[in-house]
């Protein structure tokens, strides 16, 4: 079992940035990445990296937000610049293995950006 601890999320003002991280019990996954959860939305996917280090954004944070990975610290990070209201969600992080390709989830951390 795969445990995946959270942190980095709280308030912050538009415009403003704030630095996700993901640190996780295993070692090397096929893919770490972050979704994210609005009130009264289904949950999306914003960023993942893969194990060769290539990402993908969904559109809305294309130019503002970075997914990183440590594989030495088995840790995934999302680097969120010039946040947008828009951007307010319960952010999750999730890893998914190499081998049998199952996935973990953090357990969610809010970010608010209101001013």
């Amino acid at each position: 079992q795969v445990q995946l601890v959270e942190s980095g999320g709280g308030l912050v003002q538009p415009g403003g940035s704030l630095r996700l991280s993901c640190a996780t019990s295993g070692s090397i996954f096929r893919a770490m990445g972050w979704y994210r959860q609005a009130p009264g939305k289904q949950r999306e996917l914003v960023a993942v990296v893969s194990i060769g280090g290539s990402t993908n954004y969904v559109d809305s944070v294309k130019g503002r937000f970075t997914c990183s990975r440590d594989d030495a610290k088995s840790t995934v990070y999302l680097q969120m610049n010039n946040l947008k209201p828009e951007d307010t969600a319960v952010y999750y992080c999730y890893v998914r293995t190499v081998l049998s390709s199952a996935t973990y989830w953090g357990q969610g951390t809010q970010v608010t950006v209101s001013s």
